[in-house]
């Protein structure tokens, strides 16, 4: 049976302009392959709510989970949780259960519960609320999609959060190996251990170094035992590679 399936909308200006380098995929991608989810696809949109809801609408239709990060703090910029609502056609305003997360939390560091901060307690009707430890306003599931915030820090503790509530699959096994040639002197061999290994995936990643070309072998899949008879294989034609 095959794994779940799922993709990323990265959300902010910030990120497209090159003022902020995006953490939250290199994360989520690790976590997902650990459970056995595949991460499909990763989109990076603007702040800009029709484009948010276009995203979401093609990706939510086309995986099993949806996950997003970014718009859900207390600015006016902060629009993703308006356009999930959109994008479901539901209504969204200030729910109880979430104003009262974050009046706890204010109450406890002593800072008040303005308007600006209750903008971070409107959840669209009919989300489950995503816990954040971290720094208290929730993110929210509805449907397969999963609205986490743009820190990393938080991002990472409401992935914690939701993924152990997934239905996951077979997770990946994973092997690399750095041959000191150039990729197209092994390109070959390559082409020929993917014909007789389908259910393994094996990527080429070519680098420089001092002078000289190299390329990691990372080769992946869900039974070990292909994995390992892939790399065996790849030493016994490379015997200068290392693990």
């Amino acid at each position: 049976m095959p794994n779940p399936t799922a993709a990323m909308l990265v959300i902010g200006d910030e990120i497209l302009s090159g003022r902020t380098r995006d953490a939250n995929m290199h994360y989520l991608a690790g976590e997902l392959a650990r459970v056995g989810i595949d991460l499909e696809e990763v989109r990076i949109v603007s702040d800009k709510a029709p484009r948010i809801v276009a995203a979401l609408n093609a990706l939510r239709g086309g995986y099993d989970h949806v996950f997003t990060s970014g718009g859900i703090g207390p600015t006016h910029d902060d629009i993703t949780a308006d356009a999930v609502a959109a994008a479901f056609g539901v209504g969204i305003g200030v729910r109880d259960d979430a104003r009262a997360i974050l009046a706890a939390h204010y109450q406890r560091t002593g800072l008040e519960l303005n308007a600006a901060r209750l903008r971070m307690a409107r959840i669209p009707d009919g989300a489950a609320l995503i816990d954040n430890p971290v720094s208290s306003a929730p993110g929210f599931s509805l449907g397969n999609v999963h609205v986490m915030a743009g820190v990393p820090a938080v991002f990472q503790a409401m992935v914690a959060s939701v993924l152990p509530g997934l239905q996951g699959g077979a997770a990946l096994y994973s092997q690399t190996l750095c041959i000191r040639r150039g990729e197209g002197e092994i390109a070959g061999a390559l082409s020929d251990l993917a014909r007789a290994h389908p259910n393994v995936s094996i990527g080429s990643y070519p680098f420089q170094r001092d002078g000289a070309f190299a390329v990691n072998v990372v080769v992946r899949g869900a039974d070990k035992a292909q994995v390992d008879a892939v790399m065996v294989a790849l030493c016994a034609q490379f015997p200068e590679a290392v693990a």
